[in-house]
């Protein structure tokens, strides 16, 4: 069953937060997962979040987001957000099949 990563992002140093951007993508892809959001414009459509940046990853399934998390590429890449950015992220499973 798919799994997905959400990440909603405060960034404080637009900078530093690029080199930790940058090198995600190769810890992401080394672990087999996608950006399905990255960013973007978003519209708040109920409720009183007001998330400043939002990230969607996907994966294989939820063993497979934790080991891209706790993998010693994704730590490299995480320390390169340290004072960058505060981070609020949760791994949830997805649906087997669509919903009717």
């Amino acid at each position: 069953m798919p799994a997905y990563i959400m990440v909603e992002t405060d960034i404080h140093d637009p900078d530093q937060y690029e080199h930790y951007k940058n090198a995600v993508p190769a810890a992401l892809a080394a672990h087999g997962g996608r950006f399905l959001v990255r960013g973007g414009e978003l519209a708040v459509l109920e409720g009183d979040w007001h998330p400043k940046r939002l990230v969607l990853l996907e994966f294989e399934d939820l063993a497979a987001a934790e080991r891209f998390y706790t993998s010693e590429e994704y730590q490299q890449a995480k320390g390169l957000r340290v004072g960058a950015a505060h981070l609020n992220m949760v791994a949830v499973e997805g649906v087997a099949e669509p919903v009717s």
